[in-house]
């Protein structure tokens, strides 16, 4: 199957060279917005803001507030605004009702492009959230984490399609490999699913220094966009986005 392109502030999604998005990990808003402008210049694609790093989160007044900052510090380049729950990895726990109302007020905002929703939050949950950044205008990316292992191929196509069914924009799955067998299941379901099922981007990750592979093959397999770092990460196995720009050039060149 041919995957849809999701445009986001005139970014393809899909289209052409895998994406680079950079996390934001910072805890106060002067630092969320210094770190943002070390960005300009450099190879970034998409900003991620982890709200779950914080310090105020998941106030949602002051969650906004900072998130404007962000916005006039990144100009027009996307903004992905990701609370990563503790269930899935994240630093803070949150419950869902409070996950849903922060994450409508975000997308209500204007100022966050993409939001990310985590799949396995229960289907009324999920449907409620992806409901509410549509009904605003923003784009979803459906996910989920599993940062002790790597379920089998199966289960992998499984998530990836449900986030489909659910009506998430984009499909982001990112997952802990224990062995090198561990990253090809990756691999091989990501090309599986963007060759017979996919029917919008995917974003798929085999994390630590052992997946680092899944970062750089993107183009290859079916994964739209993959995370890079600006000194710090959020994820084990980013790689600096200059390093990382070039490596993706280079595949896309020979390929």
């Amino acid at each position: 199957m041919m995957n849809a392109v999701v445009t986001v502030r005139g970014l393809e999604i899909g289209r052409g060279l895998p994406k680079i998005i950079v996390p934001i990990v910072e805890e106060t808003t002067d630092k969320i917005a210094a770190r943002a402008a070390t960005f300009e210049g450099r190879p970034v694609d998409l900003v991620e803001w982890r709200a779950d790093f914080y310090e105020h989160a998941p106030d949602t007044e002051r969650v906004l507030d900072t998130l404007t900052r962000l916005r006039e510090a990144v100009g027009n380049m996307p903004i992905l605004f990701t609370f990563r729950t503790a269930r899935e990895g994240g630093k803070k726990a949150i419950g869902f009702e409070a996950y849903t109302a922060l994450n409508k007020a975000v997308a209500a905002s204007g100022n966050a492009d993409l939001v990310d929703v985590e799949i396995m939050s229960g289907d009324d949950v999920v449907r409620q959230n992806i409901a509410n950044v549509h009904a605003a205008g923003g784009f979803v990316v459906g996910s989920n984490h599993d940062f002790a292992a790597t379920p089998d191929k199966e289960s992998l196509i499984a998530r990836m399609r449900k986030m489909q069914e659910m009506g998430a924009d984009i499909a982001k799955i990112a997952v802990m490999p224990n062995s090198s067998a561990d990253v090809l299941t990756l691999l091989t379901a990501t090309a599986e699913m963007a060759e017979k099922y996919a029917d919008r981007p995917l974003i798929t990750i085999s994390m630590s220094q052992r997946g680092v592979i899944s970062r750089l093959t993107g183009e290859l397999f079916g994964s739209a966009a993959t995370f890079g770092s600006v000194d710090k990460t959020s994820a084990p196995g980013q790689i600096p986005v200059e390093q990382l720009a070039a490596l993706l050039k280079s595949l896309h060149d020979l390929a």
